[in-house]
C-alpha cells in the first residue's frame, strides 16, 4: 500500500456528516474503524472531528516512514504528548513517565532507568520464574481443563510485576487492579476521542465511575508504598526501593510522584504483557506444529537448574512466537501526538494543533513490509532473518520515548510461555486466528479467549 498524493478525508456522510460519523464509528470499535480507513484511503488520512469552533483535525498514519518522522530525530520535537488522550491519561492515571514531557520526562527517566537495564532485569528473572511457576501450579490445582486465557494471563503478569518491581505479593492487589483499571481506561478513551469534552469536574455518570476506579487504583499504590515504609526495608534494588530513596537535589520525590510512577508500571507492566500472552497461547493453540517446537525448546532449556535469565536467552523460537504475536496483536495499537510546530509527514505539510495518530496495528499489516501480513508466521523473527524497516515492527513504540520496560516484558513473556507449555498442550476453543478486538488504551479481545489445557508429563 502506498501513501496517497495528499491527505484525504473520508467521503462526507449524510445526516451526521463527516465531522461526527467517525467519532461514532471510533466509539463502536476504534481498531476496526482505523484499519478500515487505512485500507480504503491509504497511509496518510486527514479527518476533522466536531462542530465548527470546537473541531479538531486528526491525521491517521499507517506507514513506518511516518512513524520515523513523528518519533525519532530532530523532527520528534514537533510532535508531543499533549493531545486529548494523553491529557486525559495524565488526569485519570497520574503524571508518571508515560505522560511526562520535556525536562520533567528526563528527570523521571533518570530515577527509573536503572531498574530496567538488561543487567537489572536479568536479576529479576528468577523472581519472575518463581511467580510464573506458582500461578501455573495454582491453575493445575483447580483441576479445570478449560481456562479463560485473558483472566489467567492478567493474574500471572500482575503477580510478576507486583513481586519483581514492588517486592509485594498480595493477591488482593491483583483483584482490585483487574476490577478498577478497565473502568478508568474506558473513561480515558471515551473522553479522549470525544467531540465535546466537559471538564472532569462535571459529574457525568462516566466521570463518577472513573473517579471510583481512579480512587481504588491510587489506594492500591498508596498501600503498597505504606507497607514498604512500615517494613523499614531499605537499600533494595527493585523499582519501589529506588523511588523511595530517590533524591532530586536536597529533596526526595513527593508521595504523589512515587504513587504516580508505581501506578504507571503496575498498569503498563502487566496489561501489555498479559495481552501478548493471551494471544500467543491462542495462536499456539491453533498451530500445533509451532506449539510442539516451543514445547521441545522449553523442555530443553528448563531441563537443567540454572538462572532464569539464562533460560530466557536460550529460547529463540519462543521469543520469535512472542514477537510475531506482538506484530499481529500489538498491545498498544495506536499512539498519538500533538503537532506543536510546522513540519511535514511523508511530504505533506502539517500545522500546529493537529493530532497525529500512529497505528502500529496497520503498520504491522503493511504489505510493503510483510509478506502475507495476516498469517501467523514466527519464522519472520527467527535468528538471522534480515532486518526490516526500523519502524515496521513497533509494539513498544520507538525513538527516545520507546517503552522503557520492553526487555522486562520480553523476558517475562518468554519465560511464561516456556513454563506453561513445558508440560501442557494448549488447544484454543476459538475457530479462527483472527480474534475480534478493540482498544481502550491497550488492545483487548471483544470475545472470551478460552483454551483447553492438557497435562503432558
Amino acid at each position: 500500500m502506498t501513501s496517497v498524493t495528499a491527505p484525504t478525508t473520508p467521503a462526507p456522510l449524510p445526516v451526521v456528516g463527516g465531522r461526527y460519523r467517525p467519532v461514532l464509528a471510533m466509539r463502536r470499535n476504534l481498531v476496526g474503524y482505523v484499519e478500515d480507513v487505512w485500507r480504503r484511503r491509504g497511509d496518510v488520512v486527514r479527518t476533522v472531528l466536531g462542530p465548527p469552533g470546537f473541531d479538531r483535525e486528526v491525521w491517521l498514519l499507517g506507514h513506518p516512514d511516518a512513524a520515523a518522522r513523528v518519533l525519532s530525530g530532530s523532527s520528534a520535537a514537533s510532535f508531543v504528548k499533549r493531545d486529548p488522550v494523553y491529557t486525559e491519561t495524565g488526569y485519570w492515571l497520574g503524571h508518571g513517565i508515560l505522560t511526562a514531557e520535556g525536562e520533567e520526562w528526563t528527570r523521571q527517566k533518570r530515577f527509573v532507568q536503572p531498574v530496567f537495564t538488561k543487567q537489572a532485569v536479568d536479576g529479576y528473572a528468577d523472581l519472575m520464574g518463581e511467580e510464573i511457576a506458582a500461578v501455573v501450579a495454582e491453575q493445575d490445582a483447580t483441576g479445570e481443563d478449560v481456562v479463560d486465557l485473558g483472566a489467567w494471563m492478567q493474574r500471572l503478569t500482575l503477580r510478576v510485576v507486583v513481586r519483581a518491581l514492588f517486592g509485594a505479593a498480595e493477591e488482593d492487589v491483583v483483584a482490585r487492579v483487574r476490577r478498577s483499571f478497565p473502568v478508568v481506561a474506558d473513561t480515558v478513551v471515551r473522553r479522549g476521542v470525544g467531540v465535546l469534552r466537559l471538564p472532569p469536574t462535571v459529574p457525568t455518570p462516566r466521570v463518577v465511575r472513573g473517579r471510583r476506579g481512579r480512587s481504588e487504583l491510587f489506594g492500591v499504590c498508596e498501600e503498597i508504598i505504606a507497607a514498604r515504609r512500615a517494613s523499614g526495608a531499605t537499600g533494595g534494588t527493585d523499582l519501589l526501593s529506588r523511588l523511595l530513596a530517590a533524591r532530586d537535589g536536597d529533596a526526595g520525590l513527593t508521595d504523589a510522584e512515587v504513587r504516580d510512577q508505581v501506578l504507571v508500571f503496575l498498569l503498563a507492566g502487566h496489561e501489555t504483557t498479559a495481552t501478548a500472552l493471551t494471544f500467543a497461547l491462542h495462536l499456539l493453540g491453533r498451530h500445533r506444529e509451532v506449539q510442539d517446537a516451543v514445547r521441545a525448546e522449553a523442555r530443553g532449556a528448563l531441563a537443567v537448574e540454572r538462572p532464569a535469565s539464562a533460560v530466557a536467552a536460550d529460547l529463540p523460537m519462543t521469543r520469535a512466537v512472542v514477537e510475531e504475536t506482538m506484530r499481529l496483536y500489538p498491545s498498544a495499537p495506536f499512539t498519538s501526538r500533538l503537532v506543536v510546530r510546522d513540519d511535514t509527514v511523508m511530504g505533506h505539510p502539517v500545522r500546529p494543533g493537529v493530532t497525529v495518530v500512529l497505528a502500529p496495528w496497520n503498520i504491522h499489516r503493511h504489505p510493503e513490509f510483510w509478506t502475507d501480513p495476516l498469517v501467523f508466521d514466527p519464522s519472520r523473527f527467527a535468528p538471522g532473518v534480515p532486518r526490516r524497516h526500523r519502524y515496521a515492527w513497533m509494539p513498544f513504540g520507538g525513538g527516545p520515548r520507546a517503552c522503557i520496560g520492553q526487555h522486562f516484558a520480553l523476558v517475562e513473556a518468554v519465560l511464561a510461555l516456556a513454563h506453561v507449555l513445558r508440560e501442557r498442550r494448549v488447544t484454543s476453543l476459538l475457530e479462527t486466528d483472527h480474534v475480534p478486538v478493540d482498544s481502550l488504551i491497550t488492545l483487548f479481545p471483544t470475545v472470551p479467549v478460552r483454551a483447553r489445557l492438557q497435562r503432558r508429563p
